[in-house]
């Protein structure tokens, strides 16, 4: 692993999973076993933050997956029995606070680490996973929901923070390869400049695609992650051994290795923005993916699998296998249900 730094760790991408925080700390994603905030320091000596751990936390947290609402630190004594509230308000003077008030200001990215005790829609069902770098936006002292012991107000460090597209996020040295060799590639197409104006009706007229059709303005030359499986869809594919969950194919090939594809319920990106964990992908072979993918089938209350439209070739399970180490979470397949029935104007 890379020496423990602002931003990414040279060796650890998005998805990864560790047993225990021991093990999050030995792959320099935090500096501590126990802390919240991570901190280490800058250039000139100052702490900065550079990795928060979502576990649980305050009750003024909020988790959003591309977004978060987290409440700043406070020492052991000020904080009540159920680890949830505070006794007393906290300060800005604090280390842990102080430091990310830092990294706010000098425009520093952090690294966000979920633990299993965090909110069920997209914290790992057990140990640790490295979730990518986050930008805070904002910070602000709040007052928490839950008032002191003698009923005075609290008040809290509070920040807000938002993921990085997945552009921005750590790439595999397979994926620099590519990305650098796109970025060459663009380079090139942007010396293709489009028709002016008002041209567009006589551009082509050869027969020949014109150059503004061949180069269009959304290219594929924009450095996505399509090189491999995020890490979460790794997992899944293999608790499942390739076979689908829907339909019960598992694909093998001429070379033995078997083939299935990762499918998120809640599509990834604007305007659904759906989050790239377990608890929202299923293990398909490809025919089902695109099922789901076009609302032809989508899944009940009950895990059943309902045909949404005309199908033919193989079937489909009555119910959606699940292993019980892999638990979908309802809202996702909701969301799904929905997304469909608006579209064909049933909402």
């Amino acid at each position: 692993m890379g020496e423990r730094v602002i931003g990414h760790i040279d060796g650890v991408v998005p998805g990864e999973v560790f047993p225990g925080r021991a093990e999050v700390r030995a792959a320099n994603l935090h500096s501590a076993n126990m802390r919240g905030i991570s901190r280490l320091k800058d250039k000139d000596g100052t702490y900065v933050a550079d990795a928060i751990v979502l576990n649980g936390g305050y009750v003024d947290d909020e988790d959003g997956w591309t977004w978060v609402q987290y409440t700043g630190a406070s020492p052991d004594k000020d904080k009540a029995k159920d680890g949830k509230s505070l006794l007393r308000s906290q300060s800005w003077e604090y280390p842990d606070n102080a430091a990310l008030k830092v990294s706010f200001e000098r425009g520093y990215h952090v690294r966000i680490i979920r633990g299993y005790k965090g909110d069920e829609r997209y914290s790992p069902g057990q140990g640790y996973r490295y979730d990518g770098l986050y930008e805070i936006t904002a910070m602000r002292t709040a007052i928490s929901k839950v008032p002191a012991p003698d009923g005075s107000p609290i008040e809290i460090c509070q920040f807000d923070l938002e993921r990085l597209s997945a552009p921005e996020q750590e790439l595999t040295p397979a994926e620099r390869s590519v990305a650098e060799m796109l970025g060459r590639q663009e380079v090139l197409l942007d010396t293709e400049a489009e028709p002016a104006d008002g041209d567009h009706d006589n551009a082509g007229q050869s027969g020949e695609p014109a150059d503004w059709e061949k180069f269009p303005t959304t290219r594929a030359t924009r450095v996505q992650r399509i090189v491999r499986d995020a890490a979460t869809v790794r997992r899944i594919k293999a608790l499942y051994d390739h076979e689908c969950q829907m339909c019960g194919l598992r694909l093998v090939g001429p070379d033995d290795k078997p083939y299935s594809e990762g499918a998120h319920i809640k599509p990834l990106g604007a305007p659904h923005k759906g989050p790239d964990v377990e608890r929202n992908i299923l293990c398909l072979c490809p025919n089902c993916h695109v099922r789901l993918d076009i609302g032809a089938v989508v899944i009940d209350e009950d895990w059943s699998i309902i045909v949404r439209t005309g199908m033919f070739g193989d079937g489909l399970r009555a119910k959606l296998k699940m292993h019980q180490k892999h638990k979908v979470h309802e809202e996702y397949v909701r969301y799904h249900r929905e997304l469909w029935k608006k579209a064909r104007g049933l909402g």
